[in-house]
């Protein structure tokens, strides 16, 4: 279902220094081509869904970078320019002096159809956000929902474009929003006051919004719901309980009070004292948590949905995804994630954690704020998995041989700062119960006896981190090899004859 109108790739191509450019239209897979990297002093790199290619052995010079600098437009308070009625988008990197440094080329593109998944939601007349990691998509499927409700329904859609990430650079939108009005933001400072003005002046029935990201930002997508005005945008965030524990974000969804209750009160419900409790209605009828570009899970009422979350009662998700046909297929599905619980839920087997140069006190942290009961040892005989930089990792210190080893996941992260360290926790104590793990396992097995049957390597489904190891560690166990391929989140295991 899914097809590019345009990639505009020459474009991109024509702002490049000539021997990038020719060594970039040489290779064969410029279709999937994600961004150019420039960045002085080193080798110039093309970047696809599933590797990097050096496109030359001559280190980036400042030539180069002006080269670029001066095709494109002007540089605006985030650091972003475009080329005029295209969708690239050129990001600098600056050194202490304000000297344009690096350089990231990012494709854009124009993608038809990508908002037939959720089409029905959009035409219902109800407010919109979509969620999702960065680089899934949301962006695209905003630019069609732009044109689908301007051109095909008729309505008076304004997109409140951000450094012009929607509709592309220049004066004149790009073509992909259809007939949909553009007012552009000088600063995305200014956002939550174009977004107020953009209904003051132009009598908007829909309203588009990219990145919410601040609480003027909130605020302003409260004022404009109350008015009557449908809003669809993204946020932050991956899922609906990203919203609900981000004090910045949380207005979207209702907001979130502190409550006290009184004794009976507490003992009927099975919490404790002070609850959190949703304030207000929620300024988004639906949320929508993109998955994958062609599957996404529905929260179809966010007043229940945030509540039933609250209260630890389960929730109702629609998940919808488009099969080989294009078909769009549907399976409802009921989860609870209790954030009153009386009790703290069951920890995973991972839950003894050995430390290896991580900062203790900011793990601890980002524990809290992910509300995980963590168990730390100082002993990694008792560990059901060591977290370590990759620094140290590679290094390969006597510790971590020893986990190795005694078969041990270890866990390397970036660097030791809050949100890896925030991240590394919402990949280990992601909701792993017995099925979704299980299942990966069997797959695993499968695989393996497959492969020692003699009918050829295998592919895993991706999968995170920490069961990516245990499927290592079970291949090991059969003697046959496994190795990872890909890049997060669509990392997975390839299972091989020994």
């Amino acid at each position: 279902m899914q097809k590019v109108i345009t990639a505009d790739l020459d474009a991109l191509l024509g702002i490049l220094p000539p021997h990038i450019r020719q060594a970039l239209l040489e290779q064969s897979d410029n279709g999937d081509l994600l961004e150019v990297v420039l960045d002085l002093g080193r080798l110039p790199e093309a970047r696809y869904p599933q590797e990097e290619v050096v496109l030359s052995n001559e280190e980036v010079t400042d030539a180069d970078i002006e080269h670029v600098i001066s095709r494109v437009s002007s540089f605006s308070g985030d650091n972003r320019a475009g080329i005029e009625r295209t969708l690239h988008r050129i990001s600098a990197m600056r050194n202490r002096q304000g000297r344009i440094v690096g350089l990231t080329c990012r494709v854009g593109r124009a993608v038809f159809g990508t908002v037939t998944i959720i089409q029905d939601l959009v035409e219902s007349g109800q407010s919109v956000l979509l969620l999702g990691r960065p680089g899934v998509g949301k962006t695209t499927m905003l630019r069609e929902v732009a044109r689908v409700l301007a051109d095909d329904f008729e309505k008076r859609v304004i997109v409140v474009d951000t450094s012009n990430e929607i509709a592309g650079d220049g004066d004149i939108p790009h073509p992909a929003i259809g007939h949909a009005r553009r007012m552009q933001v000088p600063t995305p400072t200014m956002q939550h006051a174009v977004m107020i003005e953009a209904v003051e002046n132009h009598m908007p029935e829909v309203i588009i919004i990219d990145e919410i990201g601040t609480s003027l930002e909130a605020e302003a997508a409260r004022t404009i719901a109350e008015r009557g005005v449908q809003l669809v945008g993204t946020a932050h965030g991956n899922s609906l309980e990203n919203l609900i524990m981000n004090p910045t974000l949380s207005d979207l969804i209702g907001g979130i009070q502190t409550v006290t209750l009184g004794d009976e009160e507490a003992r009927r419900r099975r919490t404790q004292k002070s609850v959190l409790e949703r304030k207000a209605p929620p300024t988004f009828d639906i949320v929508v948590e993109i998955q994958e570009r062609d599957k996404v899970t529905i929260h179809p009422d966010v007043g229940k949905a945030v509540d039933a979350s609250l209260h630890g009662k389960p929730q109702k998700t629609e998940v919808r995804w488009l099969d080989e046909d294009g078909g769009i297929k549907r399976d409802e599905t009921t989860a609870s994630h209790a954030l009153n619980r009386k009790e703290p839920e069951p920890r995973p087997e991972t839950s003894r954690v050995y430390l290896f140069g991580i900062n203790r006190s900011k793990l601890e942290e980002a524990a809290r704020e992910r509300h995980i009961d963590l168990e730390l040892t100082a002993d990694i005989k008792n560990a059901g998995l060591l977290l370590t930089t990759k620094n140290y990792y590679r290094r390969k210190p006597q510790k971590i041989r020893d986990a190795e080893a005694a078969g041990i996941p270890i866990y390397a992260i970036k660097s030791n700062n809050l949100p890896q360290l925030r991240q590394c926790l919402d990949s280990i104590y992601a909701p792993q119960k017995n099925g979704p793990r299980s299942s990966a396992m069997n797959e695993a097995q499968d695989a393996i006896t497959r492969v020692k049957a003699g009918k050829g390597p295998a592919e895993l489904s991706p999968q995170n981190a920490y069961i990516r190891r245990l499927q290592h560690l079970l291949a090991e166990r059969h003697n046959v090899v496994s190795h990872s391929l890909g890049r997060e989140p669509r990392r997975r295991v390839k299972i091989l004859e020994g």
